[in-house]
């Protein structure tokens, strides 16, 4: 049997994305961008959340249930943003009543090599985000003034068995999907994670 030529395999890193996009949609979220570079690099999703009047207990609520997908304590620290346009913002009552988060999702295999992609996240990774987000509030000069949060999302990735048939249904969708082969799991999605990533590496 002949082999497939590479562009006939799903992207699983977009399938991946994919998955987290309608799960930040499916609470509140809107996604701005999808792939969003620029010469220091890319960041996969820059989503917004725009808070209802009268609803700051619904953005705590949706703070809450964030971090009960993931297995790390003390991973809601919020994060420096000395680098980018949006410093002073985060001190400051933000009339739009919006965050800004930028999304980067690691989709991995079990057994992979780099810790389900969190390994991969280093300083250098971090530091070209920045510079990235910095260009994304430069061009979107009405977005600068919304506090930002760098965001990490870690999908499970597997490849379902040829003897399995028809389309799985599942009740935690869409944290979970079956496509193209494969079957996807949004494993943990960590809110201003790059504090945490940081002491975990210094720990």
């Amino acid at each position: 049997m002949a082999n497939l030529p590479p562009s006939h395999y799903p992207d699983i890193g977009r399938l991946g994305e994919d998955l987290v996009a309608q799960w930040l949609q499916s609470r509140g979220w809107v996604i701005l961008h999808r792939r969003f570079s620029c010469r220091w690099g890319e960041i996969d999703i820059i989503a917004q959340y725009q808070e209802k009047p009268g609803g700051a207990g619904e953005q705590k609520s949706l703070n809450a249930e964030n971090s009960l997908l993931s297995t790390q304590h003390g991973l809601n620290a919020p994060l420096p943003l000395t680098a980018l346009a949006c410093t002073d913002a985060i001190n400051r009552v933000c009339t739009q009543n919006s965050i800004l988060a930028f999304v980067e999702v690691k989709t991995r295999s079990s057994g992979n090599w780099d810790a389900g992609g969190r390994s991969a996240i280093t300083p250098q990774k971090q530091a070209k985000l920045l510079r990235t987000a910095e260009i994304f509030l430069a061009q979107y000069p009405e977005k600068a003034d919304y506090p930002c949060q760098f965001d990490v999302a870690i999908v499970n990735c597997q490849r379902i068995s040829k003897n399995l048939t028809g389309v799985e249904v599942t009740q935690e969708a869409p944290t979970t999907s079956s496509v193209a082969g494969y079957k996807l799991k949004l494993q943990e999605y960590i809110p201003a994670a790059f504090d945490s990533l940081i002491d975990n590496g210094s720990g």
